[in-house]
């Protein structure tokens, strides 16, 4: 039985080759490698598109949110209150620079960090929080900077699933005081390599984003901070701006597969499937379509069998994870996360899954849960 695909780069490639191509041709002919011309093009068109002041781009979404957290000074003994369901980035670039992540557990809808929660995690050593946007739906901004302006703390949106979604008609991105995203290439918005992005309002925070993401300097060897390599190369750059010119109508198909997906999956499982829930005042850009299952863990080999490839994102939730054993928050500490992370599975998802093929994954989920 044939495969289909978990995510198709390739059909999106055929698509735009000659725009690729003609770019990545204009930066082996010019040679600037290193924050080319083609990285201050891209720049420019992310802020827009995102309306936000500033744009920097950055190697990967991990070092953009390690490079938002040290442009505000964080440092050894500071806390940073996060969710646990998400990638271990959030927490890792937290731990990076000797704060302590602080969990807030998800609502049992969205995924996102629970803001009823927040403010019974902040103490005096709060410096920041860090809202994932996960799946490609954007936390509640309102609720959280509100939180933050009453304690006088940084807002860093973890957008690097839902860049391209909206929120109370904002873009992702241009929600909070500093915003991240990644350019990975599974991404709505991604590069053939690793890149990101920061987002701000703010010129001095921009000014110190720029510096850390280039070896702390302000000018060539003139280092005032600390800082490390974090710039996005310039071919990734000309990838991204060829990628931009269909972007918008990738998130429209996202939406309307999303959408279509959750139709298919209401009429034919009897409600025992948990399908993604959008906020009415929310667009998900869909980064990945994720839905709650039981026996996931069964279901997974018998639906590889028959061309439906999954993922789970995320099994362990972060208080779980080794890494973090020094934070002391066994299992039971963050009951909806730990719940969520043993039901959620992934599906195939991106803008050119056919009807078809969404058709059989249904069909092929449906009846292995029946066989299950």
């Amino acid at each position: 039985m044939s495969q289909i695909p978990f995510i198709d780069l390739a059909k999106q490639q055929g698509r735009i080759l000659p725009e690729i191509e003609r770019r990545m041709s204009a930066v082996l002919k010019h040679g600037q490698y290193i924050l080319g011309p083609e990285i201050t093009e891209l720049e420019s068109k992310l802020a827009t598109y995102c309306g936000v002041k500033h744009c920097i781009t950055v190697s990967s979404g991990t070092d953009a949110l390690l490079i938002a957290l040290m442009s505000i000074g964080i440092q050894p003994g500071d806390e940073v209150i996060t969710t646990p369901f998400t990638f271990i980035a959030t927490g890792e670039v937290i731990a990076l620079l000797g704060a302590k992540p602080v969990f807030v557990d998800i609502d049992p809808k969205t995924y996102n960090i629970d803001p009823t929660l927040i403010e019974a995690a902040i103490t005096p050593l709060t410096k920041a929080i860090m809202p994932v946007s996960l799946y490609g739906q954007c936390a509640d901004f309102d609720a959280i900077n509100a939180i933050a302006k009453k304690h006088s703390l940084i807002v860093i949106e973890d957008a690097c699933q839902s860049f391209g979604a909206t929120y109370k008609g904002r873009k992702s991105c241009a929600a909070s005081d500093i915003a991240c995203t990644s350019f990975f290439p599974s991404k709505p918005l991604g590069c053939y390599g690793d890149g990101g992005a920061c987002f701000t309002d703010s010129d001095e925070v921009a000014t110190k984003i720029r510096q850390v993401m280039n070896h702390g300097q302000d000018r060539r060897y003139h280092h005032p901070m600390i800082g490390l390599n974090g710039r996005c190369d310039t071919l990734q750059a000309a990838v991204l701006l060829a990628k931009m010119e269909i972007f918008e109508e990738e998130v429209t198909l996202r939406s309307e597969i999303g959408a279509k997906y959750s139709a298919k999956f209401a009429a034919a499982s009897n409600g025992k499937i948990v399908t993604p829930f959008i906020e009415d005042h929310n667009t998900s850009v869909y980064a990945q379509y994720t839905v709650q299952i039981d026996g996931r863990d069964a279901l997974q080999p018998a639906l590889q069998a028959k061309g439906v490839p999954t993922a789970v994102h995320y099994p362990v939730p972060l208080n779980l994870q080794p890494a973090f054993a020094n934070l002391n928050k066994p299992a039971g500490s963050f009951p909806v996360s730990e719940a969520v992370a043993n039901r959620v599975m992934s599906l195939p998802m991106h803008p050119y899954l056919a009807e078809a093929d969404m058709d059989r994954i249904v069909a092929a989920v449906c009846s292995s849960m029946e066989n299950n």
